[in-house]
């Protein structure tokens, strides 16, 4: 079997933009973002009010990181539509997306959230699954090139996209 260029290649990256569950998963990462900010800005304000000063200490902080948590996603998400439009290429995004930190505001320990409102708890939940799926999904995306090289085999690569997606 001869060697096939990278271009010959069906990469899993451009099926996976393409794909119905990404197109699900942008839906609940921007519903979660309008659910948020309509939270904070309503029933969230007048939840805080009601806290215990250490507390509300606690509120701010846990809602200024779920904040920066899903700008954080919300630009992952946009740049890689971006990409399934067909506005930028894949490679592009992968450039820009170095601006995006997938890691950044992780929540306060445990003991913390559950001293704030049900409903801040629950969202701070969610915008960690979203984490979790998009972190995922980031991994299979963005293979480094080096493992994009054929090794005799085309379908050596796309086992180790693969891979890779399930190890984290």
């Amino acid at each position: 079997m001869s060697d096939q260029g990278e271009a010959d290649l069906v990469l899993l990256s451009e099926r996976i933009t393409n794909s119905p569950a990404f197109g699900l998963l942008f839906r609940e990462g921007m519903d979660l973002v309008e659910e948020t900010a309509a939270y904070l800005d309503g029933p969230g304000r007048t939840e805080a009010k009601a806290l215990e000063r250490s507390v509300s200490l606690s509120y701010a902080t846990e809602s200024m990181r779920l904040t920066t948590r899903l700008m954080q996603l919300a630009s992952w998400l946009l740049l890689h539509r971006a990409v399934k439009e067909g506005e930028m290429t894949l490679h592009q995004a992968n450039r820009e997306k170095t601006k995006v930190k997938l890691t950044a505001a992780d929540p306060a320990p445990e003991e913390i959230i559950l001293k704030l409102p049900e409903r801040l708890q629950d969202l701070v939940a969610r915008s960690m699954t979203l984490q979790a799926k998009v972190r995922r999904l980031d991994v299979a995306i963005h293979v480094p090139p080096a493992d994009l090289a054929p090794i005799g085999n085309p379908l050596v690569p796309q086992m180790n996209m693969l891979k890779a997606a399930f190890e984290r």
